[in-house]
């Protein structure tokens, strides 16, 4: 074969998967864990529907027995575990029908619900209709009813002449799939329409239950497949998701009506079928007697956001309460304006013009209609231009009550969606057009400044609390406040915090508005520093600062500290976002000063003078200055007395000595060992004292699982490879005092940051897939070797070197082929170590089911041996054209064994070279 053969052979094994960061079928049933991770994830591939058809394809497979008959497809745990997958996909959608429908054929969505009838253990061979509801366990009932809900829908939609075709299971060509399909589908909808009036009755049936159900979740899914779930909890009334009786009622009450009544069902009116539930929950609290208003408002709130329902339809539910009130029910007003405003929201949103009634109500509004305006706008995500839309602004200028004004103006979307400037623009503006409002004479900077009166309620200036971050306005609301009432306002955010080392501090504070102010400005810092917005940060801190001058050196020395701190975070994230300055000298000066104070919890002189240092900033400090390289000042010029009595600082010395004394030579190995012995005592459990008063475990909390990337019993080298293996000892003393998970966790984290900053460091690349490896995560496992492979030998144009790619990590490459079923792929690999594996390689090639490209493959296997195996096995399959192939691959002349050993070594490289990209290819 020529070299552009093979270069298109390579080509088309790298093309196979559609997009190469898939996830694939079997990767599901290899990892227990993998298919929530993957549902979580924002836009998962494949997705939920798509998952479903292949789980389900997979497991209907039929079987080939050893005589060649095809046979049903097997009973066994592989199949069933896929089923149960299917399952969880659609309990993770809420068995949402509409989702299901859209996405899976008649002949797939009918195979996943006979499989929910059977994991609920729905009686087998007993009509539905038969089965009395109220008896049965709740998960069951529910499974019956989901069925005959689709099987009705189906009936009804079938009817419908214009129906899309939609992807099913591929198991043969193109056209017998189609025509397959169809008969398929003709054949269902015969059995549900003849089985028709038994589901209308079983539906019926359901309406008359007035107790909650519960249908299976991922969860109850999985105590299933583990045969876990002890004296029938996945069938007991906790367990599931709750279905309240209301739900259900109108889930099924207009499927039924739709079967009975042809108007409903006829072709112009599908749209409604779509939306049926929405609109027949809301045509049910219309009739109900007791008029359930708040439910059918909070319901057009919520379809602000999803916009289901048409809007004449919107409209036509106010005109029913609009006629009501004509009739005398005038208890309904209420309702009828609050409609009105949902309308208008809505038709804002969609950029219609909006109704006279609701302009009218704009006219003269009251505090409840104006409370409500804000509710719906702010539940309604609406935007900038929904608010101009809205006559938002027009509204403001209208009122002419103070308070009413001051709660518009100072609303949370008002904050978001206005500038300043326009704020300022607006209030001037009702300053010079109200002749009712005493407002200051002189111009007013922005609406904060409007001054205290009466009338302003101190709820609304704490609310303005809340919201501020600028010094001087928060200084301004609580004089104004205090003017108004003596009480801690410190308290009136509960998330608003600040370090337990601080609190006796400021809460010591004789005057109360100082003390509120101080606690204010350093919890809305902190807060700020959380979010990285520094600039607010600086303000606040530098206002605390000046104030606490002015009366307490301690407070003072906080401030300090946590600007020092900030500054700290500050530049640490700028170096995150790729700036590679260094740090100025004074800030390297200031936490050198931080350094040398006295270690946290020490008393300064008498108790008066405590001064309560935060742990955190000494933590980061030290890591400050081992991120900068300030290696000379930990080693050598940190005062001796601060080693003694700083562990950080002791920690930060050893690992600065450590890093100084890599490049030296083996035998300087005395601060590795030292520092060695922290981290184990660090990571270990006492066993003498196992509690602390407390309750906790000594500075980890022990536990008895062995889940992790390490074992007690396993030897650290020989499980997860490392860079520098050599300075550290290779064995623990007391491996039984040593909290495995606590460095299982430390590790992966510390090599997934590592990564980020250098993404194409080999030796890291290969500690994270050992760690990927020992966790069973083969596919992430060998993407990571390979990816190493790639970085160290541009991209596979050069041979890898015999340290990058060694015989542990060429068998761990060829163990995650193995478990991910290809199997070709390991008999290549096979070749690659010092002394060919021939046991593996012929017995990878003896497996039949095989998910990679088989014999796209063997013209990349040089090794003579295992061509011969391969030929004689697919003669004994009477497999003639990978026969062929095999046999082709074999009379290549550069294979000749008589050739020189150079010709042999250069036609082994070229493959090796070429397979690698082909992997690559596949699995980047």
């Amino acid at each position: 074969m020529s070299s552009e053969t093979v270069d298109r052979v390579a080509a088309v094994v790298g093309s196979r998967p559609s997009t190469p960061l898939q996830t694939s079928w079997f990767e599901f049933l290899l990892d227990g864990s993998l298919l929530e991770k993957h549902l979580q994830k924002s836009y998962p591939d494949p997705l939920p529907v798509q998952l479903i058809i292949q789980f389900l394809e997979q497991a209907s497979k039929p079987s080939v027995n050893e005589q060649n008959q095809v046979q049903p497809p097997a009973d066994n745990r592989r199949n069933r575990t896929l089923k149960l997958l299917a399952l969880e996909v659609a309990a993770h959608m809420k068995w949402d029908l509409d989702a299901l429908e859209k996405g899976l054929t008649i002949p797939v969505l009918n195979m996943l619900l006979n499989e929910l009838l059977c994991v609920s253990k729905v009686p087998p061979g007993v009509k539905h209709v038969d089965l009395e509801l109220s008896t049965l366990p709740p998960t069951t009932a529910m499974a019956v009813i989901i069925y005959n809900r689709w099987a009705i829908r189906t009936i009804v939609l079938s009817s419908f002449p214009e129906k899309q075709t939609k992807p099913g299971p591929h198991q043969m060509n193109m056209l017998s799939i189609v025509q397959q399909e169809k008969e398929m589908t003709e054949n269902i909808l015969t059995v549900l329409k003849e089985q028709a009036t038994d589901s209308i009755s079983v539906l019926e049936g359901a309406l008359q239950l007035k107790k909650d159900f519960y249908v299976h979740t991922l969860r109850t899914l999985d105590l299933l497949a583990a045969d876990a779930a002890p004296n029938g909890e996945t069938e007991s009334s906790t367990a599931g998701l709750r279905i309240s009786a209301d739900e259900l009622h109108c889930q099924v009450d207009l499927l039924v009506l739709l079967t009975h009544d042809p108007i409903l069902a006829c072709n112009d009116l599908s749209p409604f079928f779509f939306h049926a539930y929405l609109f027949y929950f809301i045509l049910h609290l219309i009739r109900a007697h007791s008029y359930q208003v708040r439910a059918v408002i909070e319901s057009f709130i919520k379809d602000n956001v999803c916009r289901s329902l048409p809007n004449n339809f919107r409209r036509s539910v106010l005109r029913e309460f609009l006629y009501k009130v004509h009739q005398g029910e005038s208890s309904l007003d209420e309702v009828c304006y609050k409609l009105c405003v949902c309308n208008a929201v809505r038709d804002a949103l969609e950029g219609e013009v909006l109704s006279v009634r609701f302009q009218q109500l704009l006219l003269k509004p009251s505090k409840r209609m104006v409370d409500f305006i804000l509710e719906v706008l702010l539940s309604s995500c609406v935007s900038k231009k929904c608010l101009r839309h809205l006559r938002f602004l027009t509204l403001c200028e209208t009122l002419e009550e103070l308070p009413l004004l001051f709660m518009v103006s100072s609303h949370k979307l008002f904050m978001e969606l206005l500038k300043e400037e326009e704020r300022k623009v607006l209030v001037e503006q009702l300053r010079k057009r109200s002749t009712t409002i005493n407002l200051s004479a002189k111009p007013l900077p922005s609406f904060y400044d409007i001054p205290a009166s009466a009338s302003v309620s101190i709820g609304q200036l704490e609310q303005q609390l809340i919201l501020l971050l600028e010094p001087r306005r928060i200084r301004q609301i609580l004089i104004e406040l205090h003017g108004i009432a003596e009480r801690p306002f410190w308290r009136v955010n509960s998330k608003w915090e600040v370090p337990p080392d601080y609190i006796h501090v400021i809460l010591g504070i004789k005057d109360n508005l100082t003390k509120d102010l101080v606690y204010i400005l350093m919890a809305k810092g902190l807060h700020c520093i959380s979010i990285k917005d520094f600039a607010h940060a600086r303000q606040l801190f530098s206002a605390c600062l000046e104030l606490v001058t002015e009366f307490s050196p301690k407070l003072r020395q906080v401030m300090l500290n946590e600007m020092l701190l900030l500054e700290v975070r500050a530049h640490e994230a700028m170096a995150a976002e790729g700036c590679k300055e260094r740090p100025p000298p004074d800030l390297v000066s200031r936490v050198r000063g931080y350094l040398e104070m006295r270690i946290h919890g020490e008393s300064v002189g008498t108790p008066r003078s405590y001064l309560p240092l935060r742990q955190v900033v000494g933590e980061e400090c030290v890591a400050f200055m081992l991120n900068w390289r300030e290696n000379d000042y930990l080693t050598l010029q940190v005062p001796p007395s601060l080693v003694m009595n700083n562990p950080y600082i002791k920690l930060g010395q050893l690992l600065a000595s450590t890093c100084k004394e890599l490049p030296g030579p083996k035998e300087c190995r005395r601060t590795a060992k030292e520092l060695w012995d922290v981290v184990v005592q660090i990571c270990s459990v006492s066993i003498q004292h196992k509690r602390n008063h407390d309750g906790r475990v000594g500075l980890i909390k022990h536990r008895e699982s062995s889940m992790g990337i390490l074992y007690r019993y396993d030897d650290i080298v020989n499980e997860v490879t490392a860079e520098h293996l050599s300075i550290w000892p290779s064995t623990i003393l007391n491996i039984q005092a040593v909290d495995v998970e606590a460095v299982a966790v430390t590790v992966k984290e510390l090599v997934s940051y590592a990564l980020t900053l250098n993404p194409n460091n080999q030796s890291w690349l290969i500690t994270q897939a050992d760690i990927y490896f020992v966790t069973n995560q083969y596919s992430a496992a060998l993407n990571l070797y390979l990816q190493a492979g790639a970085v160290c030998s541009d991209f596979f144009t050069k041979a890898v070197p015999p340290d990058v790619y060694s015989d542990q990590v060429l068998k761990r490459m060829i163990k995650c082929c193995s478990m991910m079923n290809c199997h070709t792929q390991v008999a290549v690999l096979c070749q690659f170590l010092r002394e060919v594996d021939y046991m593996t390689a012929f017995k990878a090639l003896q497996e039949q089911n095989s998910h990679d490209a088989m014999d796209s493959f063997y013209d990349y296997i040089w090794d003579v041996t295992i061509l011969e195996y391969l030929t004689h096995i697919h003669h004994k399959r009477g497999e003639t054209e990978k026969r062929q192939i095999a046999i082709k691959a074999i009379g290549q002349t550069e294979l000749n064994t008589s050739n020189p050993e150079e010709v042999l070594q250069l036609a082994a490289q070229k493959r090796k070279k070429r397979f690698l990209q082909a992997m690559a290819k596949l699995y980047f």
